[in-house]
């Protein structure tokens, strides 16, 4: 489809570009500047990565294990968290791997194909985890503000229901930015200084200015990133102001606990999310976009299973007996 797209858009930009251009060479592939640097550094660098992306599948890999074979984590709270932890798998997997192999590489080459087809699948399972960290705070605003109402309310029809528009609804946003950024004509450079196709880098590469297109996908950036955070910001106002209200500070504290790891890996992924492409980062440094982009493309996968499991007694004791430990329920 992305050849064939490719096709179209080059026969397009030369007619628009005049027939004095016509003989004007257009890209087939970019190169991935990645993290340049000595030979050794490189070396040091794909251990870290290989290191943290290896975690990152047992530590997610567990937790999928632990809520598909565990018959106590059979609820929606847990179902959720088992999706979110497969999710992470695939997409850490968008990047890390190409990463790693560009590393080793000495052309360090991705074709056009190969780069918008990576940046659909980034961004289409970055707007998944999106979807699904709202519906959890949802999961989680039904459990403590309704709670009588919960087992009608969250079944386990509905909680299917909102697993599979969190897969489908992500999957089904970023078909319009990879349309409008893949039109653009790459005529001049093919260097990126990325270790990702980003819509930043690509357009700073585009042969004409687009000032509509750029303004166009931040404007949709913002839409599909506020959406599911205002849903989220909403659901803990509302838990906070029931929270507030249980008389004993005990209840308050346990009430706390249940939302204490959901806020947390809400706050490391917007807040590295928003800052990336909420605002403009055409004019940052290019170095500070490439760590930004690692923090939330490998970082937030290798933690979130610690922060779900280090403070979840029923995980703990999942995990334990997925390794193999004797746990008796009491």
């Amino acid at each position: 489809m992305f050849i064939i797209i490719h096709s179209f858009v080059t026969s397009v930009s030369l007619t628009g570009l005049g027939s004095e251009n016509r003989t004007m060479h257009f890209v087939t592939e970019f190169i991935l500047l990645g993290f340049p640097g000595p030979r050794e550094m490189e070396s040091f660098l794909f251990s870290i990565i290989l290191v943290a992306y290896l975690l990152t599948l047992l530590g997610n890999g567990t937790i999928v294990c632990a809520v598909k074979w565990d018959k106590w984590l059979h609820t929606p709270m847990y179902i959720f968290l088992g999706n979110f932890a497969f999710l992470e798998i695939w997409y850490i997997s968008s990047t890390v791997p190409n990463m790693l192999v560009n590393i080793l590489s000495e052309t360090k080459t991705i074709s056009f194909t190969e780069c918008f087809l990576q940046f659909y699948f980034f961004f289409s399972l970055g707007m998944t985890e999106c979807f699904f960290l709202s519906a959890m705070a949802y999961d989680r605003y039904l459990a403590i503000c309704r709670p009588l109402h919960y087992p009608s309310i969250m079944t386990g029809k509905f909680c299917v229901i909102l697993v599979c528009v969190c897969w489908v609804s992500g999957f089904l946003c970023y078909p319009v930015p990879i349309v409008l950024i893949s039109q653009l004509p790459f005529c001049g450079s093919n260097i990126i200084d990325h270790f990702v196709c980003d819509p930043g880098p690509l357009f700073m590469l585009a042969c004409i200015p687009a000032p509509f297109t750029v303004l166009m996908c931040y404007t949709f950036n913002s839409v599909i990133i506020f959406g599911p955070f205002f849903s989220i910001l909403g659901s803990y106002i509302l838990v906070f102001r029931a929270v507030l209200r249980v008389p004993t500070s005990a209840g308050r504290t346990k009430a706390f606990s249940t939302c204490a790891s959901h806020l947390m890996v809400v706050t490391l992924f917007y807040g590295t999310l928003m800052l990336m492409y909420v605002s403009p980062t055409l004019g940052n440094p290019a170095g500070m976009q490439k760590i930004i982009t690692l923090v939330y493309s490998a970082v937030t996968p290798l933690l979130n299973p610690l922060i779900y499991s280090l403070r979840n007694k029923d995980m703990k004791d999942a995990l334990k007996k997925v390794l193999g430990l004797r746990i008796n329920h009491n």
